[in-house]
């Protein structure tokens, strides 16, 4: 669990000081409690369409994803047919890949199912969420809870949910605090998904 001193002067995960995009996106998105039922999906969506690549390239082409996916709204995703298919493979602001398409549709509709069931994504996904006050001295690929989640979605009709994209969804969208002891970020995040965590809980 390295850190480094950034340029200005802060401490942060090794990961989230290699560039100005991952700057940003350590300091004020990765780990801060994520309640969106839109954003819970973009980023199920995203991690799926990361494998085998980087996190960077998916971050640098998000916005295009957002415009390409109506902005992952899951019932307009879900209603996708075989012309947006075509378009969307012929779209070069994305990650072209005609199975990682095909999934995101197919799970735009299993989303529309779960929030249907459970009220909402985050009344399905924030139970499992942790609260161990220690900062980690690793990071795993996967743990049994994300084994779990990715074997319970796959029941569901999910795809490109594997355990280890599961838990990459979950250190991104504060079900668990991965930032390092030290980072400046780990206590502002604790903070923010705490929050979240009690929002669901009164919504449930």
């Amino acid at each position: 669990m390295d850190l480094v001193i950034g340029d200005d002067g802060l401490p942060r995960c090794a990961w989230g000081a290699s560039t100005p995009d991952y700057v940003a996106y350590h300091d004020t998105e990765w780990g801060f409690g994520v309640t969106s039922d839109v954003r819970l999906f973009e980023k199920i969506c995203l991690e799926g369409f990361q494998s085998g690549l980087s996190w960077l390239t998916i971050l640098r082409k998000r916005e295009g994803f957002r415009a390409a996916f109506a902005g992952f709204e899951p019932e307009t995703v879900a209603a996708f047919g075989e012309r947006d298919v075509r378009r969307l493979l012929a779209d070069a602001s994305i990650v072209r890949h005609e199975g990682k398409i095909r999934s995101t549709i197919n799970n735009a509709a299993r989303a529309v199912e779960m929030i249907e069931a459970h009220g909402s994504l985050s009344g399905f996904f924030w139970p499992h969420a942790t609260f161990d006050r220690s900062a980690p001295t690793a990071i795993p690929a996967l743990t049994e809870t994300s084994t779990m989640l990715s074997k319970e979605l796959k029941r569901s009709g999910w795809s490109f949910v594997g355990p280890t994209t599961m838990y990459a969804f979950m250190q991104a969208m504060g079900l668990v605090n991965d930032h390092a002891a030290g980072c400046h970020v780990r206590d502002v995040a604790e903070s923010a998904r705490t929050a979240a965590s009690r929002t669901v809980g009164a919504a449930a």
